[in-house]
């Protein structure tokens, strides 16, 4: 049985230009310039040169169209797909062609991997050994560890290269791969990687004491229970301390000093920072950004359509998807400049909230700070602040920090006066550098000299600050 009803609903949808900016906002500059480019590559109806003044041509050939598109009842989950948004949605570049490009280029080479299989054949092997040999090296992680089991790895040989080899067989190669450069690499865990550089290193008493700590007493090593490793070997502290410092010296993470020395660690600062008599100036990123305007060319396209007295099928098909483009292309510049906007207010809401540490430099003038502060000082949403404050980084006398450090929670002091959590995580940080790591201060500890410099802070809450700072447990800080 059929029925009709009628039901009202309520539903916030959002706009495709909505959609579009708060994409853009939260593209980090790099990221922000590449999309640019795709865009200006992919719309033939946007290009970039000197901002053009008069646009009254395009909006009324726009107003001279019935068929305009309807963007109502658009699916947001498209939009939201990379794979599917179309990249005027999402791309943009404004700068000044006058401007110096401060790009700075990457030095060229070979990856991590690459340089491992290019030390085989100093190695002496079958050639079934060598492709084994490649096959290890390429199950190495970024850190030069080898986190898989034999059998794991004897069972993808021989599904993937169809190569039948026991385990024993396996770690013979093994064995041979840990011979290469760096010393360390292709260990099976920390102690292991530990004993493998050891062996490199010419004998001395002190290697022979660090070696018998690694290989018989790692696990009290790493608890640092060094009473109990001087009782077990019947040494003094003299050369407990001289073996201990032999380890000190070795790289836990072999793969680390070349697999990061290819990669892309520059950051582009978004905004950049300067004081001129005592007086913050704060500027947007726009270095590589050209000016953007609609095609010219595609205008007259229209312009031509609308003059001409005989309108084919044809002719109307190809206007429609001019106006498609045009009005992606106008979509897009005016995103750009939305996103300007946003960042500008939102950046100099930030500077001025913060405006005593940004003169000073010291980070026990921070004040405390949450997304909502600086949402309601510029009027919009949370979530656009957090967009901005998560991905966007400032450049300052100081240094190039993310903003979203600046960004904390609020305690009283005894005073009665709101300080900044970051405040109370300098001073803490201060005290654990400062403490006698013979004797280093428990948690309990830490919070009685916090409470006596005027912050009443409970011992979990330092545990969890602690944490943060990533410093361990007492126990795990001493030293001898």
């Amino acid at each position: 049985m059929l029925k009709q009803h009628l039901q009202l609903k309520l539903a916030q949808k959002l706009s495709p230009q909505q959609i579009q900016l708060m994409k853009l906002i939260q593209l980090p500059t790099l990221d922000f310039e590449q999309r640019i480019q795709n865009e200006i590559e992919e719309n033939p109806a946007l290009e970039s040169g000197k901002e053009k003044e008069d646009n009254e041509l395009t909006e009324s050939l726009y107003e001279e169209q019935n068929d305009v598109i309807d963007t109502q009842d658009i699916d947001i989950d498209a939009y939201l797909s990379d794979d599917e948004i179309p990249s005027y949605r999402l791309n943009t570049n404004n700068y000044s062609s006058d401007d110096e490009e401060k790009s700075i280029p990457l030095a060229g080479g070979i990856g991590f991997h690459e340089n491992l299989k290019s030390q085989i054949g100093a190695l002496i092997l079958t050639e079934e050994e060598k492709q084994i040999a490649e096959f290890l090296i390429g199950s190495l992680d970024d850190s030069g560890y080898l986190r898989r089991s034999l059998q794991d790895l004897a069972d993808d040989l021989a599904f993937t290269q169809n190569i039948l080899v026991t385990e024993k067989q396996i770690e013979h190669v093994l064995k041979k791969v840990q011979e290469i450069d760096p010393p360390g690499v292709a260990a099976r865990d920390l102690q292991e990687c530990l004993a493998l550089q050891l062996e490199r290193k010419s004998l001395t008493v002190d290697i022979i004491m660090a070696t018998r700590i690694i290989q018989e007493a790692f696990e009290l090593f790493t608890k640092k229970h060094y009473k109990k490793i001087q009782d077990k070997f019947d040494v003094d502290e003299e050369m407990l301390k001289s073996g201990i410092k032999e380890i000190e010296k070795l790289n836990p993470k072999p793969g680390g000093a070349l697999s990061g020395v290819f990669q892309n660690t520059h950051i582009v600062p978004d905004f950049s920072l300067t004081i001129e008599n005592g007086e913050l100036n704060v500027v947007l990123n726009r270095r590589n950004a050209p000016e953007l305007h609609v095609s010219s060319t595609y205008q007259e396209m229209l312009k031509g359509y609308k003059e001409s007295q005989n309108k084919t099928k044809s002719q109307k098909e190809a206007v429609q998807f001019i106006k498609q483009k045009l009005d992606a292309a106008q979509w897009f510049i005016d995103a750009i400049q939305q996103r300007y906007q946003t960042l500008y207010l939102t950046i100099n809401a930030i500077v001025d909230h913060q405006k005593e540490y940004f003169l000073s430099g010291d980070e026990r003038h921070l004040k405390p700070m949450i997304l909502k502060d600086i949402a309601e000082k510029i009027n919009m949403d949370i979530s656009t602040v957090s967009r901005v404050a998560n991905s966007k980084y400032i450049d300052s006398p100081y240094g190039t920090k993310l903003l979203k450090t600046f960004f904390s929670e609020s305690l009283t002091n005894s005073e009665g006066e709101e300080v900044s959590t970051l405040e109370i995580k300098k001073i803490l940080q201060n005290l654990i550098d400062k403490e006698d790591k013979r004797k280093p201060l428990a948690d309990n500890a830490l919070a009685d000299q916090l409470k006596q410099k005027g912050y009443k802070v409970a011992r979990r809450t330092v545990a969890k600050y602690r944490e943060q700072l990533n410093y361990p447990v007492a126990r795990l800080r001493k030293e001898l």
